[in-house]
């Protein structure tokens, strides 16, 4: 070999090294430097990280409290009782057996709630999962979810009312029936977001369909799953609550509180029944938020 033609191949070798060691030492070096900010975050970063975030919703609530008490003081006297102040709220509302009262409704609509949701629950991933493995079982009955989900409830309001009863049973399938169809689109939507290079991959070691579904599909489509289980969760609360409203008989939960505190121009125990309301609807919201990150927050991190 000419020394010329050395030269051309140590230039070569050269290039190729150059051309691929940088960029994968550089992914790596990106990689740990996460890793390492994350590791040597201290206490207080972390405090001051989560007062940040909760600044903006404060200023917000600040906001409404001041809209919400100028509403109250440019009415008349005699319409004040429309838009009681926030202490009226809390001392008549909250306090006093109007307190125990709204306590044991919202106990009574949570345990409506989560019925319905679990219920919704196994429906909508049991649904997504046939669709996902048969295109057909897709194309046949996708739609009849979306009809489903398009129905106004107050149309089948007696229908339910015949066929269910007027009390717990009725209220449960209103839950499923406004919480089914975000569990049926987000878990079929993660079950097809899965890869084809790594449905591949299975195919060529020969795995089974409960194979490809149990260890690829559904890992991938959980942070889908959770997703459509906080967005069911809040339209639940909202299912049992309105169930409470035209299903009056057994156990009042919340939904028979707003009727008989507007009947009554309770107003105080009406803003308070309405609080009490958004707040499970926010704490249910919270809770799957929890348990996802618990389940998949180790191996999933969206974009920020």
């Amino acid at each position: 070999m000419s020394a010329t033609e050395a030269t051309t191949v140590d230039s070569t070798e050269l290039a190729h090294n150059v051309d691929v060691d940088p960029p994968h030492g550089s992914a790596v070096s990106a990689v740990d430097m996460t890793v390492s900010r994350e590791a040597v975050r201290t206490p207080a970063e972390r405090i001051r990280r989560g007062v940040r975030a909760a600044l903006p919703p404060l200023a917000v609530f600040v906001v409404i409290v001041i809209i919400w008490y100028g509403a109250n003081a440019i009415l008349a006297p005699t319409q004040k009782f429309l838009v009681p102040t926030i202490d009226q709220v809390i001392i008549q509302g909250f306090g006093g057996p109007s307190g125990s009262q709204i306590l044991i409704a919202v106990l009574r609509t949570t345990g409506v709630a989560i019925t319905g949701l679990a219920i919704a629950a196994v429906l909508g991933i049991g649904w997504a999962t046939a669709m996902s493995l048969a295109r057909w079982v897709q194309r046949s009955t996708y739609p009849y979810a979306v009809i489903l989900q398009c129905i106004p409830i107050l149309a089948l309001v007696p229908l339910i009312g015949v066929w269910f009863g007027y009390e717990f049973n009725a209220r449960v399938v209103v839950c499923v029936m406004i919480a089914l169809f975000p569990m049926v689109a987000n878990t079929l939507f993660g079950l097809q977001s899965v890869e084809r290079s790594q449905h591949e991959l299975f195919q060529l070691q020969k795995a089974s369909k409960w194979t490809v579904l149990t260890k690829l599909m559904y890992p991938a489509a959980l942070p889908s799953i959770f997703l459509g289980l906080r967005t069911s969760a809040g339209l639940a609360v909202v299912g049992a609550i309105v169930g409470d409203f035209f299903f009056q008989r057994g156990q009042p939960g919340v939904g028979t509180l707003l009727q008989t505190y507007a009947r009554l121009l309770s107003y105080p125990q009406l803003f308070a029944a309405i609080i009490a309301s958004a707040l499970l609807g926010v704490a249910m919201f919270f809770i799957f938020g929890l348990i996802a990150k618990i389940a998949v927050g180790k191996w999933y991190d969206p974009v920020n």
